[in-house]
């Protein structure tokens, strides 16, 4: 990951490039990595998906460039303005700021916030840095307990002492220092209900271990927390989500990456984690068949394409798994679990499981 100065120098050496095209008389261009599946591979050796190296060259003047090439320039002066002052904007504040009238016309420099979304995804590209390290942050989305103490902007906070709601995982993790982790593993969970099921039965305290929600697809300050925790400091990680495509899609963005963000795989992916549940196995081991939700058309596409990645094709236990889902035709949440028993996910599914070593790689 780029620190401060490696930013500064790629968003200088970007402007630079542009002024010293304008100074030579040439047209002013800027080069960005491909954001494609044909630009995308799977990286076997390291188990993540990684970024090609193919690259498209926008020009200043070209009537089918000029829009994104100056949106990208503009990103780029927010960014170093944010990291000249050391404050920090939100995507949606981005937008505001970069969404202005161009002199002597009626035409914005972006109308949609997914243009300015776009170029600040172009500006990672090009400078090599998240955009946590340009200051510009996500919403917060997460809850996480367990024993943990941290400091986060000067301030100590003890992950175990905040109440029901547990602490807010900020989008931007980066500067976070771990002063304390007493844990011997984590449990992520895609439902902030059931993370809430696990904070109020305390699993994080007997089971010694850390509890961490989103709510769907985990944000990329989760992703990056889950991810510091299992280098730094080892914890093994177990993926919860409910028995569907859709579930089998999050267990792989967590642990190979996403083709959206291959381009900072090596500070998001977890090749390590492991997938705890719901399997098709656990609808016929603990009876959850007549909570089945039928699939719709969507569903089985989705499974059709999920079963089908580089990373799954070939794997003979998540075939089955896939198998099994399309013979069931339905999906389960987790939070069919309870008709086991208020508590059965917390005392007996989750522990049994981890004990049992029953979790699909």
């Amino acid at each position: 990951m780029k620190k401060k100065q490696e930013v500064e120098k790629s968003l200088k050496n970007l402007g630079g490039k542009v002024l010293g095209d304008i100074d030579k008389g040439e047209n002013p261009s800027i080069d960005v990595p491909i954001r494609t599946l044909s630009n995308v591979k799977f990286d076997v050796e390291s188990q993540m998906i990684k970024m090609g190296g193919s690259l498209a060259k926008r020009y200043f003047f070209n009537v089918g460039h000029v829009r994104k090439f100056v949106q990208t320039i503009e990103a780029a002066a927010v960014a170093k303005e944010l990291i000249d002052v050391q404050k920090h904007l939100s995507l949606r504040e981005t937008f505001y700021k970069m969404k202005r009238t161009l002199p002597n016309s009626n035409i914005n420099l972006v109308d949609e916030q997914e243009e300015s979304n776009a170029a600040i995804e172009d500006l990672e590209l090009i400078t090599g840095a998240s955009r946590e390290f340009l200051h510009i942050n996500a919403n917060k989305l997460g809850s996480v307990a367990g024993k943990v103490v941290v400091e986060d902007k000067g301030d100590t906070i003890d992950w175990s002492k905040l109440g029901s709601g547990g602490w807010a995982i900020p989008s931007n993790v980066e500067e976070i220092i771990f002063k304390k982790v007493d844990a011997k593993f984590i449990i992520y969970l895609e439902k902030a209900a059931e993370w809430e099921r696990l904070h109020e039965d305390r699993v994080w305290e007997k089971l010694n271990c850390i509890i961490i929600s989103s709510q769907g697809q985990a944000t990329r300050g989760i992703r990056r927390l889950l991810q510091r925790l299992h280098v730094e400091h080892k914890l093994p990680v177990y993926i919860l989500v409910d028995g569907d495509p859709w579930g089998a899609y999050i267990y792989s963005v967590i642990k190979y990456g996403s083709i959206s963000l291959a381009h900072i795989s090596q500070e998001l992916a977890i090749p390590g984690a492991k997938m705890l549940g719901l399997t098709a196995d656990d609808v016929v081991k603990y009876e959850l068949k007549r909570h089945l939700i039928k699939f719709e058309e969507v569903d089985v596409k989705r499974l059709e394409q999920v079963k089908n990645y580089d990373w799954f094709k070939d794997n003979k236990e998540w075939q089955k798994q896939f198998k099994l889902w399309k013979e069931l035709n339905g999906k389960v949440e987790l939070a069919a679990l309870s008709s086991k028993g208020i508590t059965f996910i917390s005392d007996k599914y989750i522990p049994d499981k981890i004990k049992h070593k029953e979790w699909l790689d």
